[in-house]
């Protein structure tokens, strides 16, 4: 394992302004501000194209990143199958790879932005903030080799069929949309020592669906107050 820090990530204006739209609390008071004056469709469409530091942005993003792995550093290892669902551009991912090399990983993620970013519940999960061709060289732009990864767009339902030892959807799964919409893909393709991790504010809820769940994280300070859970074993 390589135990360094990640470096900052190497962004493009529209890596920087796409990863804005996934992680808001990334932007600066004048974007927070001018979000709330002019509207979702304004700050998405302008704002976060053209009122925007790259470096910040990157030094910002990766020094989340960073947080966010130390919360599940001790459920990673060398050799693991990853599925990662709803990762943004794969900040996390990227880290996990940098620190991990033998660890192979799936994204499954949208391949659109919708016109107004909204970042409450989508029951039907039908809102989308990616771009998978950005994804894809964020990863290989960051010294990462393809061979260490896959994408697949959710729409075109085409998932791979394999045995996961971990999956991670942090802020996405059942924080954003119900976690029934990938209940049945999981079942299949994970087994009793596979590990879940994911977000959401009703975590009493999956001890009807897990034998075992234990949360790593709790966020107190957010307006959803949601826990970070880890799962294991399927009902």
């Amino acid at each position: 394992m390589n135990t360094q820090l990640m470096k900052n990530l190497k962004f493009n204006r529209k890596m920087a302004q796409l990863v804005l739209l996934q992680r808001i609390e990334l932007a600066s008071p004048l974007l927070k501000r001018l979000r709330k004056i002019f509207g979702r469709y304004f700050f998405s469409k302008i704002c976060s194209k053209y009122f925007i530091n790259i470096n910040k942005i990157s030094n910002s993003y990766t020094k989340l990143m960073e947080e966010e792995i130390s919360t599940i550093i001790p459920f990673l290892k060398e050799n693991q199958k990853i599925l990662s669902i709803g990762s943004g551009l794969g900040g996390l991912e990227i880290a996990i790879m940098q620190k991990f090399y033998k660890t192979f990983i799936v994204f499954i993620e949208k391949n659109y932005t919708s016109n107004k970013i909204k970042y409450g519940w989508d029951s039907k999960n039908k809102e989308g903030y990616n771009d998978l061709s950005l994804l894809e060289n964020l990863i290989v732009t960051n010294d990462i080799s393809k061979e260490q990864f896959s994408i697949f767009d959710y729409d075109k339902k085409n998932f791979p069929k394999m045995k996961y030892d971990l999956v991670i959807s942090l802020y996405s799964l059942d924080y954003h949309y119900d976690f029934q919409i990938y209940l049945d893909y999981l079942k299949k393709n994970t087994d009793e020592n596979s590990l879940i991790i994911f977000d959401t504010i009703r975590y009493e809820y999956f001890y009807k669906i897990f034998n075992e769940v234990k949360v790593i994280k709790e966020d107190k300070n957010t307006v959803h107050k949601s826990k970070r859970i880890v799962c294991k074993m399927f009902k």
